[in-house]
This record gives structure tokens, sequence and C-alpha cells, in this order.
């Protein structure tokens, strides 16, 4: 048996120490979230007929008493729409409890489909067609250049996006593991950028509105993944988000100031 906290209930977010227990000769079975009570410590604020006055409250948070991951049990495919469709479930199976570790290589991957596409509307743009070497090489180099731009807005939007959680929550990330955690998420959560090549390759009149509509899809899922790994509100995703946006567009108005076609 793991130890506490090695997984989670997809449901309540209770921290469990195994998804299923193994009977032996093939026989298994979905461990139920029914751990002990939760005790929660919480500054509030509290109402009363003679003063305002700030006192700790304890909450006592039951376990849900469901499965604690039925996912471990889905098809791949299914799991995948239900994170399309943002479902804090399936967020916290991907992110909890199936241990995936491909995060940096979707990143640079998804990096590279806006590269190219920024490249792509750099040649549009660009009238030359001589096909002399050196033109070839511009060209490559300007790919190059795409990248690195949008490796350091997508750095900048991370950045902005830390920062106003530490200011805002900072007790929801004290240890070095919740920062990784974050980043995992939110590389994890922008998967929706590789439908930039198709909307690419089947290029149409309607192409600016499917890369509002993906941009959208992206911060949407940012917002999903920040909320399920710190068990926020809502409000509180989107307010780092705007912040993680207003840096990223420095980033690029700084770009612009300094002559770059970005």
């Amino acid at each position: 048996m793991a130890e506490l906290g090695a997984y989670r209930c997809i449901e309540c977010n209770r921290e469990a120490s195994e998804l299923y227990r193994d009977y032996q000769r093939g026989v298994l079975r979905i461990s139920i979230c029914n751990g002990p009570v939760i005790h929660l410590e919480i500054e509030e604020a509290k109402f009363s007929q003679q003063h305002l006055l700030s006192s700790p409250t304890f909450i006592f948070r039951k376990s849900c008493q469901k499965p604690v991951d039925k996912y471990i049990e889905y098809d791949p495919v299914i799991i995948l729409i239900n994170a399309i469709l943002c479902k804090a479930q399936a967020y916290r199976h991907i992110l909890f409890n199936a241990k995936i570790n491909i995060q940096g290589k979707l990143c640079i991957f998804c990096l590279l489909c806006e590269a190219y596409l920024r490249w792509l509307q750099l040649q549009d743009s660009s009238q030359n067609t001589d096909p002399d070497d050196l033109i070839r090489y511009a060209k490559e180099w300007d790919f190059y250049r795409m990248f690195g731009i949008a490796s350091l807005e997508q750095t900048s939007f991370i950045v902005g996006i830390f920062i106003a959680l530490w200011q805002m929550r900072p007790e929801m990330l004290k240890k070095k593991s919740d920062f990784i955690l974050l980043l995992k998420a939110l590389l994890l959560s922008s998967y929706g950028k590789l439908l930039l090549i198709p909307a690419v390759i089947w290029e149409h009149d309607y192409t600016p509105l499917c890369l509002m509509l993906i941009k959208v899809f992206v911060l949407t899922s940012n917002s999903q993944a920040i909320r399920v790994t710190l068990n926020l509100n809502q409000m509180l995703p989107w307010l780092a988000i705007f912040i993680g946006l207003v840096l990223e567009n420095g980033t690029v108005c700084l770009f612009q100031k300094m002559g770059w076609n970005v």
C-alpha cells in the first residue's frame, strides 16, 4: 500500500493511499473514498451583533464514499473527451493519479506548432520568392526566431500566473513540489495548441475565428488546471490568467519596440 497522499479522490480531492486493491487471481476492487475526517482551519471573518472579529474556524469534511478514481477502468479516449469538456474529475485523474510525465515534450511540440503558425504567416506577408540559398537560410532563421519568441511569451505567461497566485494565496505554494505540480498542470493543459496545425492546414475564411477559439479553449483549460491543482474557486484562476496575459502582452510590446516582427 502506498503512503497517504500518493493519490487523490477525483470527486472530493481527498488524499488516498491506493486506487484499487488486488486480491490476486485477477480480482481487482476499486478503492472507495472512506478515509478519516479532515480538519481544515481557516481564518474567517464573523459578524456578531456587537463587533466584527476574526477567529479560526474548523471545518469537518467527510469523505464522499465514492470510488477514488473511476477513470482507471475507462478507455483513454473517454478520459480525453472528459478532459476536453474540462471536467474536474478528469483533470484530477490526469494530474494526480495517472502519473503522466510528458509535459516537457508536449510543451516543446506546442511551441513548435505556434512557431510554425507565426512563421507561415510571416512568409505569407513576404513577397520575395527568390530561391537563392541566402534567402532560404534567412527564412529558416525566421522559424528559429519565432520559436524563441513563442518560448519567451509562454515563459512570461507562466511567470505572471505564478506571481499572481503567490501574491493572492502564498500558503498554496509553500514547497517546491507545489510549484512543480502547478507547472506540470499548466503545461499539460496547453494541449489545445496542437489544434493550431489542423487549423492552418485546412485553411479557410474562418481560420482567424478558429485560432481565437483555440486560444479561448487553451485559457479555459489552464484555468481548470489551476483550480483543480490548488483547489481554488473559479474566480482566482481567471484573475491569475489575466495577470499572466498582461505580462505576456508586455513581452510582445517589448519585442515590437525592438523592431522584431512577432
